[in-house]
């Protein structure tokens, strides 16, 4: 019984210590805490292993999620629960890269929350050069859940 414990208590470290970055990529699991930000808000989520990337569905069914390839654990949205339009979480995930990541948050974090945290900053961020919309990496869907 002790030993099943053990590899219990270890198995959850693992999977918890390299969630994170998964759930945002919509590879499984619930996010132990803040997955995806809406306009400053936190959001946890149930990553799915849904791939909806080659269903032919139009467009217009997802939202965009940027995605920032380590650069920071949690993802943007561009629009949530109770926003006009939402699409109840299906994403079109866009992976971004930054020549300098540091500076970017520096120059567009507009409420001084040391990332970003809201579509309108990462779009600033882009319009400037800054960051670089390296184009869909996958679509998927996944909920937002609200932060206790």
């Amino acid at each position: 019984m002790k030993k099943l414990v053990t590899i219990c208590v270890a198995s959850a470290s693992l999977v918890l210590g390299v969630a994170t970055a998964a759930f945002a990529a919509g590879s499984g699991g619930v996010s132990p805490g803040a997955a995806i930000y809406v306009d400053g808000v936190a959001f946890r989520t149930v990553g799915t292993p849904t791939d909806l990337s080659r269903t032919n569905a139009p467009a217009s069914s997802f939202q965009t999620l940027y995605n920032f390839q380590g650069a920071q654990p949690i993802s943007v949205a561009t629009a949530g629960p109770g926003d006009p339009g939402f699409r109840g979480g299906r994403w079109m995930v866009h992976g971004l890269t930054f020549t300098d990541y540091d500076a970017a948050v520096a120059a567009f974090d507009t409420n001084a929350s040391g990332d970003f945290d809201s579509d309108e900053e990462v779009r600033a961020a882009l319009a400037a050069g800054a960051a670089t919309d390296v184009g869909i990496i996958k679509m998927f869907e996944c909920p937002l859940i609200h932060l206790p």
